[in-house]
């Protein structure tokens, strides 16, 4: 075990989300109730559009590790994939898209680290939601839209799920 991961493996064990972005360390406290609230509706909602005739899976996983091309290691709230990720090593597939709800306190890491770094990578839409207020922000790499929760979101790959 190198000295990274067992820092990983002791952040974790305290409570503490580490992430690694452009070879920055971002950590962050255990979420509330309120935010894994919102993350389960969400990923109950998440389901691939009859109407897109995309063949994507939207398969969602919640809290899980990535490991992008860079070398940048982040745990998003909710990572969308088209495909089944392999289930006993770190997730080496870009996201289809990624949706993180906001923690107070921690905004910045989602909003001016963690999306901008998600769409250079090639993730296709980002989603940041924020519990508290019900404002919702939709990036896509050219475009950015500012919604109030709830809202229903067609994502590009054929999924769809409602913030």
């Amino acid at each position: 075990m190198t000295n990274l991961e067992a820092a990983f493996e002791a952040a974790e064990e305290i409570g503490i989300k580490l992430e690694i972005v452009n070879g920055l360390t971002v950590w962050e406290g255990s979420p509330v109730y309120r935010h894994q609230k919102a993350i389960d509706r969400i990923r109950r909602s998440i389901r691939r559009t009859d109407a897109s005739g995309s063949d994507c899976g939207c398969v969602h996983i919640a809290d899980v590790g990535l490991l992008f091309p860079d070398g940048s290691k982040k745990r998003p709230d909710i990572s969308i994939f088209c495909v089944e990720p392999p289930e006993d090593e770190e997730i080496q597939i870009v996201p289809e898209a990624i949706i993180e709800v906001l923690s107070r306190g921690y905004e910045k890491k989602d909003t001016e680290v963690g999306a901008p770094f998600y769409l250079e990578m090639g993730v296709r839409d980002v989603i940041l939601f924020d519990p508290r207020s019900g404002a919702v922000t939709h990036l896509r790499r050219d475009s950015r839209k500012d919604l109030t929760s709830p809202v229903h979101i067609t994502l590009e790959c054929g999924c769809s799920c409602t913030v």
